[in-house]
């Protein structure tokens, strides 16, 4: 696999929406964004209205027209298909196009996000229009990406829907026997004698609220149904430019840890992964490090592209703080240190109307040429036209590989009981930041590598691993008798892929993997905590309890206090074959996981780096030179010692390195080093 981004120039742009402003504010526009150094535009995203009037109509006029004007003003073009939204005539006079949601409600026109997937009806015109799309603009050298639809999300629950799940479900199980098996429906007299009697699990059929159901099993599987037939609309798409325009890369923009679409199956559809980042005021630093480094692992290391970021705030979160100063410029250049070879942003220009009017832009309702943000992307666009084909096409060098997989994202979320804290995201974001925090390179992976392609990894940790799916013991296996070093942790090795215990204890297939085994699982009460000792450290432990016993795994951490279990293993290493094998019993906190996270740096000689509180250093590889990226994350300035790059020069910053660094507030040094 190419670890390549297919643009010949660092991409610097964004979504922009001109159809939205008078012709005569194009021409300004132009003058703004080629001042502040963009290059590029992401045009067309929510125009299908204006390109099909009615369905017998098309009217490319102004496309043609915005097109025009970009290309004369030098800009590359991410060309979307605008079906993320349906024009009213298609809802009203074909009203089966839109969604029935979990409550059982059929959408009328509005919104968007709002097709059917399994609507016949839609994916006829949705794939026409992007053909039609690629016959009158694939020619064009300056439409260097496709961008298909927009942030595909939401599931649909309708007629439509039921008889596709019916037919997606016959192909998988081939027997109702086998799907009764496989959903254990003698549960609650669920067994099923027709194929007609299965319906979407809906608040009037089998869901408990929107994250629970009778049936866990149909539950995952109307999970997979769904995000297989939203991944379909995309191939229908793709298809249908591929009809015209053979080779331009086709992408959609993805949402990082969204929960409803396997990601790491999508992106086998996509010629590059793209994504939207939107990080809250109080998201942690190393959660947006975690999800740059999922969105690269989807297609296994390859650069992404940085679709959406906002300038400086949100419109649609609870508190939309602006960015401070500097502090756009921190979150691309951390982008770019995990992985990404474009900077875009939503939006260009702030819209007067709509939903989206308080949303940041590059060019704001001061409509004025010297804002901060204008300024402040001037001198980021500056840097990056100097410097950004040496940004692109780098490599990271990752020997911790930490497993994340939607199906287990699913299985824990749906899982009624132990305890409704138990997150799936959360509790692997816990495991990177610890990583994070001694900066310690680490690929996000999926669960199917074979046990050859695990071996570039020293560490894999896979918290929460609750789904063993089939292979994936039996690689792991292989991977620490090989001398790999494995991490888990409470609620792994629980059920098969249908989401059924697997018997004798748990973490089940893990079992004599890691010479231990938990007979309960204690669910603490909120905000409360059990003491640990974890070799010479005092830590805690709190959510989940596991009630262990060994069975040749040496114990590294016991529970304190005064409950049942005090004294038995709270965390575990066993010898197999030629590695080991690490279990923790317990949610640790930050102390307890650094202690895990420094024994572990020690026994693999992990490469790493001490820096303050929320200042990272990430490293990219490229052909002859490596690129450290020194980010200071936070308000206040931070120094660093940075003698290890002594008299190394910078790509971004002044001089040469000293042995000590100050960094101001959200600044960021560049240092560049031999491979």
């Amino acid at each position: 696999m190419t670890s390549h981004t297919p643009f010949s120039r660092f991409l610097f742009g964004g979504d922009y929406n001109p159809e939205q402003w008078p012709r005569s504010v194009w021409a300004d526009d132009m003058q703004i964004l080629t001042d502040v150094h963009m290059n590029e535009a992401t045009i067309n995203v929510f125009s299908w209205a204006q390109l099909q009037p009615s369905e017998a109509e098309y009217d490319f006029s102004t496309l043609d027209d915005i097109v025009a004007t970009l290309t004369k003003n030098h800009f590359d073009i991410v060309l979307a298909t605008s079906t993320a939204a349906l024009p009213a005539w298609l809802a009203t006079r074909y009203p089966e196009v839109t969604r029935t949601d979990y409550d059982g409600r059929h959408a009328q026109f509005g919104g968007r996000h709002n097709a059917c997937p399994n609507s016949p009806v839609f994916r006829h015109y949705s794939a026409l229009l992007a053909g039609k799309l690629a016959e009158r603009y694939g020619h064009l050298a300056n439409v260097v990406c496709w961008h298909i639809s927009n942030e595909y999300g939401s599931y649909c629950y309708c007629a439509n829907c039921a008889r596709a799940f019916r037919v997606w479900l016959r192909q998988k199980y081939g027997s109702l026997t086998a799907l009764n098996d496989a959903w254990y429906t003698h549960f609650w007299g669920h067994t099923f004698y027709d194929w007609e009697e299965i319906v979407p699990p809906t608040a009037l059929s089998d869901g408990i609220g929107p994250d629970h159901i009778v049936l866990s099993a149909m539950g995952i599987d109307y999970r997979r149904f769904q995000s297989d037939s939203l991944l379909q609309n995309l191939v229908d798409e793709k298809t249908a430019i591929r009809d015209f325009d053979p080779d331009t890369p086709i992408t959609t923009n993805m949402m990082g840890t969204f929960k409803d679409l396997d990601y790491f199956k999508w992106a086998k559809a996509l010629d590059i992964v793209s994504w939207d980042s939107y990080p809250a005021y109080d998201t942690p630093h190393s959660e947006v490090a975690m999800r740059h480094d999922l969105m690269r692992g989807l297609k296994g290391g390859q650069p992404f592209m940085l679709m959406e970021q906002t300038p400086s705030q949100q419109n649609w979160q609870p508190y939309n703080a602006t960015k401070r100063p500097g502090q756009m410029r921190a979150m691309s250049y951390q982008a770019i240190a995990h992985g990404a070879d474009t900077i875009q942003y939503f939006q260009l220009h702030q819209g007067r109307g709509g939903t989206e009017k308080f949303h940041g832009a590059i060019i704001s309702h001061a409509d004025h040429d010297e804002t901060r943000i204008i300024r402040e992307t001037r001198a980021l666009g500056s840097e990056l036209a100097a410097t950004g084909p040496q940004l692109m096409n780098g490599r990271t060098h990752a020997k911790v590989g930490i497993i994340f997989d939607w199906e287990n994202y699913w299985s824990l979320e749906y899982s009624s009981g132990p305890s409704v804290e138990l997150k799936y995201v959360d509790q692997i974001r816990r495991y990177y930041a610890a990583f994070y925090r001694q900066n310690v390179a680490v690929d996000m992976i999926p669960t199917n590598l074979s046990a050859t392609e695990m071996a570039h990894y020293d560490v894999i940790v896979a918290p929460v691993l609750i789904m063993v799916k089939p292979g994936v013991s039996a690689a792991l296996h292989q991977y620490v008798e090989n001398g790999g070093t494995f991490v888990t942790t409470y609620m792994s090795g629980i059920n098969d892929e249908n989401d059924q215990v697997i018997m004798g204890g748990y973490p089940g297939p893990f079992r004599d993997l890691c010479g231990i085994w938990a007979e309960e699982i204690d669910a603490l009460p909120p905000h409360t905590s059990i003491p640990v000792q974890f070799g010479d450290s005092h830590v805690s432990g709190s959510i989940v309890a596991n009630v262990s016993h060994l069975e040749g795994a040496q114990n590294l951490a016991s529970y304190g206090g005064a409950d049942f279990y005090a004294d038995t293993p709270a965390v575990t290493v066993n010898p197999w074959g030629n590695g080991q094998a690490y279990y923790v019993g317990t949610v640790l906190d930050d102390a307890g996981l650094d202690v895990l996270v420094d024994r572990l740096i020690q026994e693999k000689q992990l490469a790493h780096f001490e820096t303050p509180t929320d200042v990272e250093l990430t490293t990219r590889y490229y052909d002859g030179y490596a690129l450290h990226f020194l980010i200071n994350n936070t308000a206040h300035p931070a120094t660093v010692d940075t003698s290890r790059f002594t008299g190394l020069p910078t790509l971004i910053g002044t001089n040469a390195v000293q042995a000590e660094t100050i960094l101001a507030p959200y600044d960021v040094l560049v240092i560049k080093d031999k491979e």
